[in-house]
């Protein structure tokens, strides 16, 4: 009798034990709090279930079931890839979907997440797959009007609406295990081996996992759609993002027609690559040559404006850096970049004003990388700086040159890696002199291309500085006088008096 009322007040207590969850990153809490510290969102807690149906004292009963251990000299087998039909999805993910994974694909609302899992979908099917599109957000008539605007409507892709995750497990264990899985989005699905509201970290958590051991079961691939917060990233608890294989992000603006499929992680294949499409009437477009579609619109001539070779992953990109340096009468001038590191804008301004001379103190610095491409390599320096100094000294830069290098604190130019790829892709682009480091000058490249070496970054800012005409007045050529090491610029000695 005490035993069995010591089992029952066990599994009440299970039962009872509550939490309360944080719907923004999955943070739990022991009492209510109207802000949530890991985050710093408002109002984000929810009470839920933190044991699940489960009583912790009937699991506690359950015994292990033994397996099979195996030697560090056994013979492993790569694993098989399935090609999606897209070049660009295929370069994302290490060249295609492997059998058993999961993907979470994350983006913005409206971006194109469904339109390219529909073409996605839709060429697996064409090839003779069994590719499934399930749709949690959306109806099937709604699904069916995205593929006829796509001209996909004649794919034989299996179509369902449906949000109970043991319905759709049920549902895709009958017949020829499907190749391809897409489930938009992983927010809207449901599981009843918890008590919480579809949508909440829980369910999340719970759905996910359930669809992770079906795919690990039956060899299929599963693609998850994820929603996004307001900053960017994958809504919905962190550890999902640890639980799958693969995470994607799909990224660009609604004004622009150019979107980046990015590798966040991926634990088949490289995460620095990126995929380039095009949005068209007719859905996306594979991009395979980004670096003419990122030029495709330049700006010849025009002070401030210099282009960068650039590398994302294995694939060489050249993109036009755009500078706008404009006097302020403000006492605190404006800093704005869109595309690159606000850190890197701020170390390089602090060089050139330190050790080349170039007043700044007392203008506005506006950086833009175009096409809306986002740039994380350092090697991005000395391109941001000759379009800095073109635009204060009105010098419109050479439109066959191409810039690259590593600006140190001390001013001078480092070398980076991939020269070569960086000065082929320029070549045949038709570009006919790069700006480089000194010490890259001997890595090969193109012999088309002159290439114009550069120690420090002293040197570049006289050359470009010895082609500006002024503005109205002489002051900006005066702010970007080039100072020679160890010497006082003629300004503060004029200061002195």
């Amino acid at each position: 009798m005490h035993g069995t009322r010591s089992s029952d007040s066990s599994i009440q207590m299970a039962k009872s034990t509550l939490s309360f969850i944080c719907q923004n990153c999955g943070a739990a809490y022991n009492r209510w709090q109207g802000k949530c510290d890991a985050c710093g969102e408002w109002n984000t807690l929810a009470e839920e279930d933190s044991t699940g149906n489960v009583p912790v004292s009937i699991r506690s009963k359950r015994k292990g079931r033994t397996f099979a251990l195996e030697s560090l000299s056994g013979k492993s087998n790569d694993a098989p890839r399935l090609s999606s039909g897209m070049t660009e999805l295929d370069r994302v993910t290490g060249g295609g979907f492997v059998r058993g994974s999961v993907l979470l694909v994350g983006g913005d609302p409206g971006i194109g997440k469904s339109t390219l899992l529909t073409q996605a979908t839709s060429m697996m099917a064409r090839a003779g797959h069994r590719a499934v599109y399930i749709s949690g957000e959306e109806a099937v008539a709604q699904v069916r009007l995205r593929a006829e605007r796509l001209g996909l409507a004649n794919a034989p892709v299996q179509l369902a609406s449906e949000t109970s995750v043991e319905d759709i497990v049920s549902t895709l264990s009958e017949g020829t295990v499907p190749r391809l899985i897409v489930i938009d989005s992983i927010q809207t699905m449901w599981t009843d081996t918890v008590e919480s509201a579809p949508g909440t970290v829980t369910q999340v958590r719970a759905s996910a996992q359930a669809l992770i051991r079906f795919a690990k079961k039956t060899g299929a691939a599963i693609i998850l759609v994820g929603h996004v917060t307001k900053d960017g990233q994958i809504a919905g608890p962190r550890v999902v993002e640890h639980m799958v294989d693969a995470v994607l992000s799909f990224e660009g603006e609604g004004s622009q027609q150019f979107r980046i499929l990015r590798a966040v992680k991926n634990r088949f294949g490289p995460t620095d690559e990126i995929g380039v499409f095009e949005m068209t009437g007719l859905g996306l477009r594979e991009v395979s040559n980004p670096s003419e579609l990122f030029l495709s619109e330049r700006d010849l001539g025009s002070p401030g404006t210099a282009v960068f070779a650039g590398i994302e992953g294995t694939r060489p990109v050249l993109v036009e850096l755009q500078a706008l340096v404009a006097p302020t009468t403000l006492g605190t001038p404006r800093r704005a970049v869109v595309g690159w590191d606000p850190s890197r804008l701020s170390m390089v301004l602090a060089v050139l004003e330190a050790h080349c001379g170039v007043k700044l103190s007392g203008h506005d610095v506006y950086l833009n990388v175009a096409g809306g491409l986002r740039i994380q390599e350092p090697a991005a320096d000395l391109a941001a700086a000759a379009a800095l100094v073109s635009s204060l000294v009105n010098a419109p830069l050479p439109t066959d040159a191409v810039y690259f290098g590593e600006i140190s604190l001390s001013g001078a130019v480092r070398p980076v890696a991939q020269t070569s790829a960086r000065l082929k892709e320029a070549a045949k682009l038709g570009f006919g002199r790069a700006v480089l480091p000194e010490s890259a000058r001997g890595d090969g490249g193109d012999a088309s291309l002159t290439l114009n070496s550069v120690g420090g970054l002293t040197t570049l800012v006289a050359e470009i500085a010895a082609r500006g005409t002024p503005r109205g007045n002489h002051q900006a050529q005066r702010d970007a006088e080039p100072v020679e090491k160890n010497a006082t610029p003629a300004r503060f000695r004029r200061d002195r008096g």
